[in-house]
């Protein structure tokens, strides 16, 4: 007796390039691809426009200056990710770069100033974390205060005058590089790596993922929002303080003024990236490329003779432009 046969219709993806302008047809694949297809926008513009923006030079001090901003976003990503926002981490790697020239004046060791350092930002990332998680401030106010302490406590041990440093090892870090990738860039690759696994490869970061997601349903499935709140202002913070280290060997210096434009860039990487703002959708490649695009404008105008008042301005109407494609993400 012969049965019939069923047969059962599959769907195969569709290959070629016809699906992929289908997608860029829409705005959700701008929105979702917004920090790589800037950046390959500008690196094209600007490579027209200034011969030296390609050249191994011009690539390598943009890698240089891009370290610490991509640590940086890195930190803010687990912090947004949750639906927070970390004002206070400028000043706190301020903190940590002043921390670090006072023991360094005071005769230790770098590995004792570097560790000192990283543990002086880690303080301002506890008092950010109890201040939220426990006594239940709102990021906004709690990190704007820490901003506020981590920048008198800089002024305040300095008496508001740079701890100049002079290091070899600092000085190694500054000038190392393995062919055009300094130093100050590996470390930065190194931070994101190890933040991906955090983020996509471990429990914690699918608990950082939940309570950003929704809070009650992550509590009711036994996630302790509490304690991973805390720990994202700590790791934020402890970050910022690995990046206070190369900050001060770019500089040569312990600077007890706060740079705010690390505070805001770091914000505006995590939104090129594609981490949402009210929490739960996670990025960690998306931000160091956001973080990359905004090294390479700067660099890029910094090059066409570009006045330096233009330069926020420019920033901003990406990271505007950003954020209004944010609307269009697939949810």
């Amino acid at each position: 007796m012969n049965l019939p046969l069923q047969t059962t219709n599959i769907a195969v993806p569709e290959k070629g390039i016809r699906p992929l302008l289908r997608e860029a047809k829409s705005l959700s694949f701008w929105a979702e691809n917004a920090a790589p297809i800037g950046l390959i926008a500008l690196v094209i513009v600007f490579a027209i426009l200034s011969p030296t923006f390609l050249s191994i030079g011009n690539i390598r001090a943009m890698l240089v200056a891009a370290a610490i901003l991509v640590i940086l976003a890195v930190a803010q990503s687990f912090v947004i990710t949750t639906g927070g926002i970390d004002l206070s981490i400028s000043a706190t790697m301020t903190l940590g770069a002043v921390g670090f020239g006072i023991a360094w004046q005071a005769g230790f060791g770098f590995w004792i100033s570097a560790i000192i350092a990283i543990l002086s930002a880690g303080v301002i990332g506890l008092i950010n974390g109890l201040l939220i998680a426990k006594g239940k401030v709102t990021d906004f106010i709690a990190t704007l205060g820490t901003l506020s302490v981590a920048t008198g406590l800089a002024l305040i041990v300095t008496s508001g005058k740079p701890v100049s440093i002079t290091s070899p090892d600092l000085l190694r870090l500054t000038t190392g590089s393995v062919w055009i990738v300094g130093y100050p860039f590996i470390i930065a690759l190194l931070v994101g790596v190890v933040g991906w696994f955090v983020m996509f490869r471990t429990r914690f970061g699918l608990h950082v993922q939940a309570v950003g997601g929704s809070e009650e349903a992550a509590v009711a499935n036994g996630v302790n929002a509490s304690r991973v709140r805390m720990a994202v202002y700590l790791i934020a913070a402890l970050l910022a303080g690995l990046a206070s280290l190369l900050l001060v060997a770019r500089i040569g210096a312990a600077e007890p003024a706060i740079n705010t434009s690390y505070l805001l860039n770091s914000i505006a990487a995590v939104v090129l990236g594609g981490v949402s703002l009210t929490g739960g959708r996670a990025k960690i490649v998306g931000p160091i490329l956001g973080a990359l695009l905004l090294t390479a404008l700067t660099n890029g105008l910094t090059l066409l003779g570009v006045s330096q008042f233009y330069q926020p301005l420019a920033v901003g109407l990406v990271v505007v432009l950003a954020a209004l494609l944010t609307r269009f993400q697939k949810k």
